[in-house]
This record gives structure tokens, sequence and C-alpha cells, in this order.
């Protein structure tokens, strides 16, 4: 706003100190009797100021207004001190990407190349919520149930007589408003799966795959090998890895024994199969880690035709 008010009155000054008669030139225009164009000379001064200010304008990731070297733009106390990270790379342009590969103990094992049209495609917030609820949805036992008045336990005789009584009429125990009685209009046993079309479903586990190898937040192991089926083998792994919360083992094939073993007490590692990777559990997991053989089947997985 400071800049634009700045314009303007740098507008109407130049309007106000137009020469009159000024020599013909590239940036003045005449009529064809020859008088001076004050329209023309202020249309070109604003073109002059608006290049000015705009000519500041520095583009690196984001966009910056410079303010000139004897003014401040914005109070040096409003502005933060943290510096800004900008990505090298745009994201999501589904360019394949080569990742280092490591193991527990952090040894180099070589690269890898991870495909571009499944770890790195555009990050959509809509694909991922609609797969998360098609995952819980399904999921959901469904065995509530609840007993109609033809299914409650009681005698079907009428309690009294319809008259006389000064009393409510009743032809049964059984009903709703009777203690022991029905349930009427409760869940019965049901299915809450909802529908989601199949490349949905793909396109989903694609997002999460690419937002935790943007987040830089996916390793590639060798193997998941462990020397023994100690916990506290795990433990030292995962504190050597920075800022890890809660990780998720990703094998190839079946999951060996002795890392099962190993991981089954502690809440924040989890282990999966391949074949077992949804979007649900990656969410779930700060840190994805997968080795070469289930990198390979996923990309195989999602390179599948669907069959309709």
């Amino acid at each position: 706003m400071w800049a634009l008010a700045r314009a303007a009155s740098l507008l109407r000054r130049a309007a106000a100190v137009a020469p009159q008669a000024p020599s013909a030139g590239p940036g003045l225009s005449k009529t064809p009797s020859g008088p001076f164009d004050r329209a023309s000379y202020a249309g070109r001064a604003m073109f002059a100021v608006f290049g000015r200010i705009f000519s500041a304008l520095s583009f690196n990731g984001y966009s910056t207004l410079l303010a000139p070297a004897n003014e401040v733009l914005i109070p040096p106390e409003l502005l933060s001190s943290k510096t800004v990270w900008t990505p090298d790379r745009e994201l999501g342009q589904y360019e394949d990407l080569v990742a280092r590969v490591t193991n527990f103990h952090n040894e180099d094992k070589g690269f890898m190349v991870l495909d571009g049209d499944v770890f790195d495609v555009p990050i959509r917030k809509d694909i991922v919520h609609r797969v998360v609820r098609w995952q819980l949805a399904k999921r959901q036992q469904g065995t509530h149930s609840t007993k109609t008045i033809s299914e409650v336990s009681g005698t079907g005789r009428k309690p009294y007589k319809q008259k006389g009584t000064g009393r409510a009429r009743h032809g049964t125990l059984r009903g709703p408003q009777f203690r022991g009685g029905a349930t009427m209009h409760g869940p019965k046993p049901r299915s809450h799966a909802i529908k989601l079309q199949k490349k949905v479903r793909r396109l989903g586990l694609k997002i999460a795959l690419s937002a935790r190898t943007a987040e830089g937040k996916l390793l590639i192991f060798e193997d998941l090998d462990v020397p023994s089926h100690k916990t506290k083998n795990i433990v030292q792994y995962i504190s050597q890895m920075d800022d890890t919360k809660k990780v998720l083992l990703v094998d190839g094939g079946d999951i060996d024994k002795k890392l099962k073993l190993a991981t089954q007490n502690l809440h924040y590692v989890n282990v999966l199969p391949s074949i077992g990777l949804n979007v649900y559990s990656i969410l779930q997991h700060d840190t994805l880690v997968m080795t070469r053989a289930a990198i390979n089947r996923i990309v195989e997985r999602m390179h599948t035709p669907i069959n309709r």
C-alpha cells in the first residue's frame, strides 16, 4: 500500500510539472498540428514509475519487494530472523529421483533411482482425504446389533384389560417404553464400506509416497537384517535417526522373525510387508523406511494395468 501511494503521488507530480512545449522525441507524441500532448507524457511517466517500483522484485522461489536504499519498507522489529527455506527444485514434476541407499548402521550401499510417476507426483490433499475415508470406512466391522420387538424375550400376553383400570392401554410388555423391551430403529449389522475407484486409491498411495520423499522422510535401506531379536538394537538404530518420532519399516517380502520380535514391544515402530503398504499407515508415521525390494514391488504394483 505504501508503494502504491508513493507511485500515485509521483504520477500527480509528473503531470503537474510537465513541460509545455518539449522537443519531439521517441517518448513524446504530437498531434498533426504540432502541439504537445500532455496525456501521452503522463502515460510515459506512469510506466517509468511503475517500472522503477516493480524492478525491485526479486524471484528466488518466492517474491520479495525491496525498499530503496534510504527508505525502510517494513520495520525491522516486525521481520523474523528465521531464514526462509526454498526448495532447490519444483515438486510434483514426475522427475526420476536418485536416492542414497543405507542400512541400520548408516553404511553407504550405493544409490537407487526412484520413478518420478510414483515418488514425484503433485500433492493433492483431497485425494488423500478420500482414500483415508475409504480405508477407515472399509475396516469398520459393522457388527453392532439391537433387538426389535419380535426378537426380544418376553410374553406376548396382554398385561391387563383394555378398559377400567385407569392406566394407559398396552398390548405387550416388550415395547420400547418398558425396561428390557425392544429398541426401535436401532443399528443392525451392515457394511460401512464406500466405493472408491482403483485409480484414485492408487493415486493416493503415490501422493503419500511423494509427500514423504519431498519432506526427506523416505529412507531406503539395502535390507532390514538385525543381528538378534533384542529390542535394544532397534531402539539404538531409531535413536540415531534425525528428527524421528514414529517409524514404519516396509520390507519386500515376508517380515523377518527376528525383526518382528525386536519391534513388537515398541509402540513407535511398526513393520509391514510391501503388499500391506497403505496411505493411512504412511500418514500415521513421520518416517518411512523401505528396502530396495519393497520399492521395486511398489513400483511394479503401480505400473500394473488396472483390471476393469
